[in-house]
């Protein structure tokens, strides 16, 4: 197989580039959070690149360096991972350059869905954050552009690193195990931009819409989320703030 080069991650960089959506959900979620979208602080994930996309990006910015492990649980992280990957951290979201997020960051809260037969029908969320990720719960608010580049460069990324497909079919699975356990369908967006649903113990995939997800508190309604965050010592922002020209999730 042909080594990943980081002009691969180049190309992929070029190919999603838009925001999830016209609305700000790193407001939604960082008064629950520190004032930090869940997404930008490495006490929630750990962002792990490929090799050569970390080399992409030590060639563009001063934005990323080596993560340093500060406990039991981020010390496996770093000693499982693949010797083709590295783990990472920037500078945090105050000092954020859209262009040189890494895939990770530009695809979260989302990962390529695998069906059963290893087609990539459309895009599931990380379901750990569910408590914490205000997009999650509002699939309604995902772009259909953003969806459409997101399609294309991890359409890309799987023809010059088949072991990405492969890492994604196997996530796939466990999440239909981990759903089916719960007795609950799977949201999806579709490829075409519309909502899917993968229904518990391989009973088949169905058309949906956003309003028949399930939202996760404190995400369920506007007053549990005010009273999770004030609770948590923040100041609520307003349902649906629209972002800034530019402004990122």
């Amino acid at each position: 197989m042909p080594p990943v080069l980081p002009e691969h991650y180049r190309r992929i960089y070029e190919l999603l580039e838009v925001s999830i959506s016209r609305f700000d959900c790193g407001r939604k979620c960082a008064p629950l959070n520190g004032g930090e979208p869940v997404c930008c602080s490495t006490q929630n994930a750990v962002p792990v690149v490929h090799k050569a996309e970390y080399k992409e990006l030590q060639r563009r910015t001063d934005l990323w360096h080596d993560f340093k492990a500060y406990d039991s649980a981020t010390r496996k992280i770093v000693k499982d991972l693949h010797k083709s990957c590295a783990a990472v951290e920037c500078k945090g979201v105050a000092f954020c350059e859209r262009d040189n997020r890494s895939l990770a960051c530009r695809a979260f809260p989302f990962f390529p869905y695998m069906s059963r037969e290893g087609k990539f029908i459309g895009l599931a969320f990380y379901w750990d954050f569910e408590d914490r990720c205000w997009v999650m719960s509002n699939l309604q608010i995902v772009d259909r552009v953003f969806v459409e580049e997101f399609v294309k460069a991890y359409e890309y990324l799987f023809t010059v690193d088949p072991r990405e497909y492969e890492t994604f079919v196997e996530y796939s699975a466990t999440m239909r195990r981990v759903f089916s356990r719960k007795r609950r369908p799977i949201p999806l967006v579709g490829r075409d931009g519309g909502y899917l649903k993968v229904l518990p113990h391989g009973r088949g995939i169905k058309p949906a819409k956003a309003e028949d997800f399930k939202k996760s508190a404190p995400f369920n309604s506007e007053r549990n989320y005010a009273r999770a965050v004030r609770d948590a010592g923040g100041v609520p922002s307003a349902a649906g703030l629209v972002a800034e020209l530019g402004g990122a999730p």
